[in-house]
């Protein structure tokens, strides 16, 4: 799971009977590796289709990015389609309009059709101005998004306690629980031949079967859905930056705002709610370096400074994954397979962008033809961006070099203080430990079982996540995020 302190608000009501976990060797028409949203809608697309699928999940269906968001499903998601016009054009701003509206259509159809009880409502989203520099933004996002044919309007009417200087609306987006939700697509793809299992993580992929440590899935075709695609051919690690962002639910007396709305400065500020509990978002850094602040407490500052909070009942935390060129990869593994397919790239709006992946994949399994499968092929050619992606690779050099150069906090763990994690050097190489709340010692290698790059310590969430590629460990080394697959050696304490 990647929750921290309170745990999500969504994740409380994971069921507590787990499904079962994969035991011994099956066969199934198509197996999917990992039970978010991307894999569970593209498992009840093709069951629909009459294919019997198999849907592995490391831990608990929904426990990992899609149980740890702001719940929106949009297709305005603050400046996306300034971005994206920016870096290949309208026509492509275009598609992810007309991709993301069938996405939140999708989303309202299944509930609907499959009876999932989930706190659906329909409400409007924003892309506004916190202060007057983002007016400009604003108003470039409502250009580019009436442009991609997205029925926006300018509207400030947004139901907040603190001035908005401008605004763009889209009426008639999704705000549901995620995690209900995604039991009830699970309890769907159930039977008839196909099944869900939980606590089964993948050890290992060809082209036609999928390991466990206790068992095998043959099948014809497999999708890769774990969010960061577990599988380092392809390469999609380098192409991907990976981002940290944190939320909290706040108990407000005085009312809750009915809005899905997010700023459009490089601070932001996201707010939504469910019940009547107020959440806001943001704070958002690369994985791997440590943030300015606190980020739970400055969301806090925020609510509290603008509302009338009670107390803040849960936070939590997800991790996003954004391409070099700021469209989502969907599609073959690699080029030219016909039986190995993936998604991820959804920019920190996985539900949108998850349920639309989920169709494209469900069309080149079944070999139906998508419009869109140019646009978000993994393997489609961009050159503008070949500097970003240049960059990304070149802070990961000097994060994987520079972290060993470095010298250790400490010779010995003695005076480590409690809840807090240090550096101690380790012949040549390094142990990161950590002493918990009641004293106890944690030590793990500190080098990252994905590519060696050398994880650092985040406090917020008590876990060792890695710079380069974005793999996140617990304080014992178990795996929390990919592409890693396996956990940190333990270490003696020093």
């Amino acid at each position: 799971m990647t929750t921290t302190a309170s745990e999500s608000l969504w994740l409380q009501d994971l069921p507590e009977q787990p499904r079962s976990s994969l035991s011994g060797r099956h066969g199934f028409d198509v197996a999917i590796v990992g039970g978010g949203i991307t894999g569970l809608t593209t498992a009840l697309l093709l069951k629909r289709r009459g294919l019997r699928v198999a849907v592995l999940e490391a831990g608990r269906v929904g426990g990992g990015a899609s149980g740890n968001n702001t719940a929106k499903v949009t297709a305005l998601q603050s400046t996306v389609y300034t971005t994206v016009t920016r870096t290949h054009g309208p026509a492509a701003a275009a598609d992810y309009a007309k991709a993301s509206v069938r996405a939140v259509d999708q989303v309202a159809e299944l509930v609907a059709s499959e009876q999932i009880d989930c706190g659906f409502r329909r409400a409007p989203a924003f892309t506004y101005a916190f202060s007057e520099r983002e007016v400009n933004a604003v108003e470039e996002e409502f250009d580019a998004a009436r442009r991609a044919g997205l029925p926006v309007r300018a509207s400030a009417d947004l139901d907040v306690p603190f001035d908005v200087h401008a605004a763009v609306r889209l009426d008639d987006q999704v705000a549901l629980h995620p995690v209900r939700y995604l039991t009830g697509l699970a309890r769907a793809v159930s039977g008839d031949g196909s099944q869900v299992f939980e606590h089964s993580r993948v050890t290992d992929v060809t082209e036609h079967q999928v390991s466990t440590w206790d068992g095998a899935v043959a099948a014809p075709h497999v999708v890769i859905a774990t969010h960061v695609p577990l599988l380092d051919r392809g390469l999609y690690f380098a192409r991907l930056e990976l981002n940290r962002a944190y939320c909290i639910a706040a108990r407000v007396p005085a009312g809750v705002p009915s809005a899905l709305a997010i700023s459009a400065g490089e601070e932001k500020w996201s707010i939504s709610a469910y019940e009547d509990l107020l959440i806001v978002a943001g704070q958002s850094h690369r994985t791997g370096h440590r943030p300015s602040a606190s980020p739970f407490g400055a969301l806090e500052a925020f609510a509290r400074k603008h509302w009338d909070v009670d107390e803040v009942t849960h936070r939590w935390s997800a991790q996003d994954p954004t391409s070099y060129d700021h469209l989502p990869m969907i599609g073959p593994y690699l080029p030219g397979s016909t039986s190995l397919y993936t998604a991820t790239g959804f920019m920190k709006w996985g539900l949108t962008g998850g349920t639309f992946a989920a169709s494209l994949l469900a069309d080149l399994v079944t070999g139906k033809p998508n419009p869109f499968a140019d646009r978000f092929s993994p393997h489609r050619l961009s050159l503008t961006s070949a500097p970003r992606l240049a960059r990304i690779n070149a802070e990961v050099a000097v994060a994987m070099i520079g972290d060993r150069l470095v010298p250790a906090d400490a010779s010995s763990s003695e005076r480590l203080p409690r809840g807090e994690a240090h550096v101690v050097r380790d012949g040549l190489g390094k142990t990161g430990v950590y002493r918990d709340h009641d004293g106890q010692l944690h030590a793990v290698s500190m080098r990252c079982t994905h590519l060696g790059c050398l994880v650092r310590f985040n406090r917020a969430e008590t876990s060792w996540d890695c710079p380069c590629h974005g793999s996140r460990f617990d304080v014992d080394g178990e795996v929390l995020e990919g592409p890693a697959t396996s956990p940190l050696p333990r270490r003696d304490p020093r």
